[in-house]
């Protein structure tokens, strides 16, 4: 097992395809791919790509700890009871455990994420 992973920010195979639950749609009808590239630790560390498409959700973290690197499209992300911050491609971030708020994704966006459980 080699301890060096390249994440592939445009994969050649399929992703996981899915939907926001119900209960965390705000508007909009957004798509999620997720192509997950790597778990470490037990399954508490996941690497991979994700990909919306616009529409507004509940963000909440949880216990989790996510960072996100936008490789391309527009968020903005509306922490509860803060202020909008945007993201764009370039921009990197993090989500720490107990976050909650609302995302926003304006232009199709796709990020690299590493998540911590």
């Amino acid at each position: 097992m080699s301890l060096l992973k390249t994440i592939e920010t445009n994969p050649s195979f399929a992703p996981r395809e899915s939907s926001p639950l119900p209960e965390r749609l705000i508007s909009g009808n957004p798509s999620f791919k997720t192509w997950a590239q790597d778990v470490a630790r037990g399954e508490m560390i996941h690497t991979g790509v994700w990909e919306a498409t616009p529409g507004e959700t509940r963000s909440i973290k949880g216990e989790t700890f996510e960072f996100c690197h936008i490789l391309s499209g527009l968020i903005e992300l509306t922490p509860e009871n803060g202020e909008p911050v945007v993201y764009k491609s370039g921009d990197s971030f993090v989500m720490k455990p107990g976050f909650v708020g609302i995302w926003k994704t304006i232009e199709t966006v796709r990020k690299i994420y590493v998540t911590v459980m």
